[in-house]
């Protein structure tokens, strides 16, 4: 089936929790919409309160990065039917609250409903998850959905891109996650033997 909207689009989905990071969701609505890709988005309600207290950013003005908006309660809308065709699902940053909603495969919302459909038709999910230090509950939840089939995805900086600004470090780590979409931003410099 195609992964393409009917305007031949790519598309994402894109969820945003509560974890510290909102600037990186920000980062890759933005990207995504560069590379002309439809983007489905959900923002949990913790979402919401960290995106108050870490950014300038409204709520209309995350949601207008968007193509498609989703409400976090309707869990009949089209992202939570294996039959609406996706490249999968974004989920940036990552609460270890929704990775162990994910990995128990208990889906309370739409963002976690989505995420379980995106695994039962073994599409890609990413989850840039946000914890530090993490428990051993926090790897175990990590170890399931690994073998499930998604992608563990800490923002973790890459100094070896010699990054000049925040900036730089953003584009870097959204960009990676993003590759793994095979989604090209274009702000990854490919690795040279500094020898």
């Amino acid at each position: 089936m195609p992964k393409r909207a009917l305007n031949g689009r790519k598309r994402l989905i894109v969820g945003v929790t509560g974890a510290s990071g909102i600037i990186y969701a920000e980062r890759a609505l933005r990207l995504l919409r560069e590379c002309d890709v439809e983007t489905h988005l959900i923002v949990s309600k913790a979402a919401e309160l960290t995106r108050e207290y870490e950014s300038s950013l409204r709520r209309e003005e995350l949601h207008a990065l968007a193509d498609v908006v989703h409400p976090i309660a309707d869990v009949g809308a089209c992202i939570a039917s294996g039959s609406f065709r996706t490249l999968g699902m974004l989920v940036v940053p990552c609460s270890m609250r929704t990775l162990a909603e994910i990995a128990s495969g208990a889906s309370s919302t739409l963002l976690t409903r989505a995420a379980d459909v995106v695994l039962k038709e073994r599409q890609r999910l990413v989850l840039m998850a946000r914890e530090t230090p993490l428990s051993l509950i926090h790897l175990r939840n990590m170890t399931t959905v690994t073998e499930a089939g998604a992608v563990v995805f800490p923002p973790v900086p890459a100094f070896y891109a010699k990054p000049e600004s925040i900036d730089d470090l953003l584009d870097h780590s959204v960009s990676r996650a993003l590759d793994l979409f095979d989604i090209d931003t274009e702000r990854i410099s490919a690795w040279r033997d500094p020898a």
